[in-house]
């Protein structure tokens, strides 16, 4: 029984440190949306205004708001999984937040990957829903 308690404590940590990987890495949208601003304001474009339908910054904006915002609620809902885990509570929260961080990269994969599998174990499942 310890070894299942150890399993789910190492993946509270490993899910805490991707929620704030996740949170730093919103930073680079930011940037990313402040030149798209300043793109926005040179005065090249504003002259050129007849050569283009819109001005190229405007992408560069909704990218880096859009980007921000949905790394901010992973960030977010990723530490809440950490939460959970050491709480043994919200069974399919935890399934559905390994899933998505299925679609986050390699750190996200693996570690979505081996969470699965330690939920689907009955040992596991039976400390989720104490009766």
């Amino acid at each position: 029984m310890n070894n299942i308690h150890h399993n789910l404590s190492t993946f509270r940590i490993l899910f805490l440190v991707k929620g704030i990987f996740t949170l730093c890495f919103s930073i680079f949208f930011i940037i990313y949306a402040c030149i798209g601003i300043i793109i926005r304001n040179t005065d090249e474009w504003s002259q050129e205004a007849d050569s283009f339908p819109f001005n190229p910054g405007l992408i560069f904006i909704v990218i880096g708001v859009i980007g921000f915002l949905i790394s901010m609620v992973m960030g977010i809902l990723t530490i809440m999984t950490s939460k959970y885990l050491k709480e043994e509570k919200n069974y399919n929260f935890i399934f559905v937040m390994a899933i998505l961080n299925c679609l986050t990269g390699v750190l996200g994969i693996l570690l979505g990957v081996f969470t699965l599998i330690e939920l689907t174990k009955p040992e596991v499942k039976q400390l989720f829903f104490k009766a």
